[in-house]
């Protein structure tokens, strides 16, 4: 099928392991100003079906995409999370405008995604209603950024806060100064070798030290008091 990619077709990109909610999302945008814009939405369910269509030479650019943020992984290829599928769309289609909707309330998590992702929106599920995803949609789709109002609340009370993290990071953070290696760190840690490596290029950006060595990044977290 070949889309007129004028001003007011949109294609649309939604992935969700939650059919119930993917149906929610198609209806609320096929009911956005329709006498102005016509959508063409494609799904998927976890990460494997998503990096397909996002890979394939194939499938259209995306203008818009709806990614959770927790799915079924698709291990093979790294692909962990919306917010590693955020980052193959980046790669693959620049111009797409990146919607991460997401269940987490850590202000750690909430300010890697956006140090890292920098999405058009972010949403908190808990905050998501029919009318408050329309009002994302159409800040997004009019070249605003769009936060819910938990992102919002939990980075104004953070301002001027020290920096927080959460246990699997403090955790993550103690093997490596304790020397040791990554691939050993699942046996103390109930989580994949993926995410232990995701959370370590996340606490690098968080810290400052992206280039820096394991040293330079124990350094820094000992000096911002996360590390004894």
């Amino acid at each position: 099928m070949i889309i007129d990619q004028s001003t007011n077709k949109n294609n649309i990109l939604i992935v969700d392991d939650h059919p119930f909610i993917i149906e929610g999302y198609k209806n609320a945008i096929t009911r956005y100003n329709p006498d102005e814009f016509e959508f063409f939405i494609t799904q998927a369910k976890d990460c494997e079906s998503a990096y397909n269509i996002i890979t394939n030479p194939d499938t259209l650019m995306f203008d818009i995409a709806f990614l959770d943020i927790s799915m079924p992984p698709y291990e093979e290829k790294n692909i962990y999370s919306g917010e590693d599928l955020a980052r193959l769309i980046l790669e693959f289609m620049p111009n797409c405008k990146i919607i991460l909707l997401t269940m987490y309330t850590e202000l750690l998590k909430i300010k890697t995604i956006i140090s890292t992702i920098n999405p058009n929106g972010l949403v908190i599920k808990n905050d998501l209603t029919f009318d408050e995803l329309l009002f994302a949609f159409d800040k997004v789709i009019r070249n605003e950024t769009y936060y819910s109002q938990s992102v919002l609340k939990m980075l104004a009370q953070s301002e001027g806060n020290s920096i927080e993290i959460d246990q699997f990071d403090k955790e993550i953070l103690f093997h490596i100064s304790r020397g040791t290696k990554l691939t050993d760190i699942p046996q103390y840690i109930p989580i994949s070798l993926g995410a232990i490596e995701r959370r370590k290029l996340d606490l690098k950006e968080l810290l400052k030290v992206e280039e820096g060595t394991d040293i330079d990044l124990v350094r820094e977290a000992k000096n911002k008091g996360l590390l004894f």
